[in-house]
Order: structure tokens, then sequence, then C-alpha cells
């Protein structure tokens, strides 16, 4: 039987030098386990491999890696004692040459032949995925046909980013495990992709060359904060409130996708909170510009879902850890406010973006190019560093609701427009925004 997992490097790298494996255990079977050490000789004999993984340092698309392969003809990728040795020494050797890993998971779960032994070994690779993180690494996760269990709740799931080959089985819950009654659906790639816990769908063809994108944005930080991209609307200032509200709304005024096409030359994206949820309205992910990496969160003009706040939060979160700079495009009418966001945690969410956008350890540079709709678009704004198009508006609340609550007839809208002062001028006066974004000479 062929090396899988040998095969899958050959085709993803330039270059792979396997580190050398560590020294295996005093006791190969602690449980005394029936015809262990003959079904190990087996898997040893079918696949080349003396474990269910292999280690070492790759190059992947002219990015230096390590990379962690399972093979899953080896006792079906299971983790035992030296697979959790094997991890280990793989993320300590990240650490010391400043790294990124990439595990291409291939795993049914914990080896049943090792017992609590094998089961312990997720808080092993769990430990070293915290260390490398916390030491400003990427990781990376291809999940492969299948990536279940303990694999996939740990490295697989648990990486900055997850890519998995289509119609891969992956889920916590293996095929002989779960409910006889389950949607097949859920465990698979596509499923996986539809509830936000994998970024991205990739076909094997294209592995290589997404991973090598990957690769490089996420290891090539912009040393500078994010600059203000330029404006691709109108450039004259609106004369009143109400004009400012109807330009920003106008369906002809450029959006999101227009904004990060004109301003990044390449760019892959980050989806998912990683909570059951997506939000197709808050795109997420890096980009090159001018030649360096940028992350970036922007609204797309739609009332902006808990899972949107979720995921812009875990975008932050990781371009921090990574020291690279954030941009944001603030373009929402306001934030979700009908009964399935507020069970599905919409205080939380936007408090959560609050503080990251706060806290982030990275510049933030905020543009808001569409409608500001009150706290809803201030979570994703940059405290001291937003700025606004001339086609655009942000305002406490939107000037209809505002006369509603001060009970004014509707046809007051346009006359509270202009007292909110909410015009991109307007803004500037009162120092909410440092200034207005201008086309470049």
């Amino acid at each position: 039987m062929a090396d899988a997992a040998r095969t899958t490097l050959h085709t993803l790298t330039a270059t792979f030098h396997e580190h050398p494996p560590p020294p295996p255990p005093d006791d190969p079977n602690p449980l005394d386990w029936p015809d262990y050490a003959p079904a190990k000789a087996r898997a040893a004999t079918r696949t080349g491999e003396h474990e269910s993984v292999l280690t070492g340092t790759a190059e992947i698309d002219g990015t230096r890696t390590v990379v962690i392969a399972f093979e899953f003809g080896y006792l079906g990728g299971s983790l035992g004692r030296q697979t959790g040795d094997r991890i280990e020494a793989a993320h300590a050797h990240a650490r010391r040459d400043r790294l990124p890993v990439v595990s291409l998971v291939a795993t049914g779960g914990s080896r049943m032949q090792e017992g609590m032994l094998a089961l312990t070994q997720l808080q092993r690779a769990a430990r070293q995925s915290a260390l490398t993180r916390a030491a400003g690494l990427p990781q990376i996760a291809v999940a492969c046909d299948p990536t279940t269990g303990g694999g996939w709740a740990t490295l697989g799931a648990g990486a900055d980013v997850t890519l998995a080959l289509p119609g891969a089985q992956i889920g916590f819950a293996g095929s002989r495990v779960r409910p006889p009654d389950a949607d097949p659906a859920a465990y698979t790639a596509e499923g996986q992709f539809a509830a936000g816990a994998v970024d991205a769908v990739v076909a094997p063809d294209d592995l290589r060359g997404t991973l090598g994108d990957w690769l490089r944005l996420l290891t090539r930080p912009a040393a500078a904060p994010a600059p203000v991209p330029r404006p691709l609307g109108r450039t004259d200032l609106p004369p009143t409130g109400w004009a400012a509200v109807r330009r920003a709304r106008s369906p002809e005024r450029p959006r999101a996708q227009a904004y990060l096409a004109d301003y990044f030359t390449d760019r892959r994206e980050l989806r998912g909170d990683r909570a059951g949820g997506t939000d197709d309205g808050m795109l997420c992910g890096f980009g090159s510009h001018e030649g360096r990496t940028v992350a970036y969160a922007a609204q797309c003009g739609t009332a902006t879902t808990p899972a949107g706040y979720r995921t812009a939060t875990r975008l932050i979160g990781l371009a921090g850890r990574l020291g690279i700079p954030v941009l944001t495009l603030v373009d929402t009418p306001g934030a979700a406010n009908d009964a399935a966001a507020e069970r599905a945690g919409a205080g939380a969410a936007i408090a959560d973006l609050f503080l990251a956008v706060a806290g982030a350890p990275v510049p933030v540079t905020t543009l808001v190019v569409g409608e500001g709709g009150s706290g809803g678009a201030l979570a994703l704004a940059a405290p001291g560093n937003t700025w606004v198009t001339p086609d655009a508006y942000f305002s406490v609340i939107a000037p209809e609701l505002a006369a509603a609550i001060l009970k004014r007839p509707p046809d007051q809208a346009e006359r509270t427009a202009d007292q909110l002062r909410i015009r991109p001028q307007d803004l500037v006066d009162l120092g909410v925004v440092r200034g207005i974004a201008r086309q470049a000479p």
C-alpha cells in the first residue's frame, strides 16, 4: 500500500526534510493489549511508516514551514503516545526556528490500545499549539478524509486557518459512534464550511497554491498601520444630513467588495465564527497591499449578525497575535435586532468586538464607506483612527428611528438628520473621525 502521507507531501512541497523521531517509550504496550505489537508491525509493513504521523521541515510555494502529516493507513491515523511525542517535537522545532506549522490531518481519533494514555495526547497537542500561538507563529490545518475525534478537536479545528478537502468526513464524532439518525451532511467538509468551522474547501490540485498564499500572507506583515483606502464614490460633500443618508443608501454607491478589490492585489478569506455561524455580510481575511499583509474586516451594507461580529473578533485576535495591522470598513444600517440575533448572543458578540478593537496590539485603521448605523457600526471602528468617505454617514441612530423615539411625525426624519449632524464634515468638526478620505492625486 502506498504511503499516502509522503505522496501528499511530494505534491505539496518543493523540499521535505524529515525530523528524526523521538526515542520510543520504555513500555510500548502500557495496557498489555493483545495483538498490539503485531498490529503496529502490520501497519508499518503496509505504509512504510513506524507511527501515524511524520514530521519535518518543508518549503511550500516559497515559505519554509514545519509540517505534521498524518498517515491514515497506520492504525487509522490514531493518536498514541509516540504520536504525541512527534507532535510536541515538531512544535518545539517550529518555535526554535520561528516557522509556521501546517498540519495535514487524517485521523480516526485516539488509539484505543493505549487507553487514557492515548487520550491525554490531546492535551499535549493543545499545549503545544498554545505555546506556538503565544510565540506569534501561524498554524494552518488541512482536514483530509477522514478527520474525526480528538485530532479534529485539537489540530484541525484549533488551527488559525482550517482548510478541508472536498467530500472529506470531518467531525468530532466518527461514523461508528454518531447517532444513527444524524444528518450525514453535517459531518462533511461542505457541512463544516456551511457551519463556519472550515475557512475553505480546497480541491487537491489547488491545495499547494492555497497553502502557499496563506503562508505568505500570515508571515509577511506590513510594518506600518494600514493606509486609508481612497474613496471610490462621490467626492463632493453632501449639503444636508438627509442628503448624506440618501447617498449612503444609494444602490450605486461602491460597497466593501469594490473597496477590497481596489485595495488588495490578492487576498484570502476567513469564514465563520467557530461557533456554528457565518455572516456573508461581514468579509474577513488577509490581503496583500503594496507587497505586505494587512488584515481586513468589512461590513457589506447589511445588518450584521452575531456570527459576523464574532468572525471579526476572531480576525482581529489572529491579526494581533501575528503582528498584522488591520483595516476595517464600516457599512451597516445597524446590528441585526431580531429575536434570532438576541438568542444568538448579539450583545455579547458586539461587546467582544468592542473589546477586541480597543485592546488590539496592532494598529487598526477604519474607513466608513456607507451607513454607520449606531453601535452595530461603532463596534468595528478604531478609536482615534476612523475616517469617512464623502458618500457615508455615521449616526447614533437612523434618522427615521430617532424621529419616532422623539415622537415626531415621519416627515420630520429629514430635519432630524440635520440635527444629528451626521454628514462627513460634521463628523470631522465633532472630532468623531480624523478626516474625510480623498482621491489620490
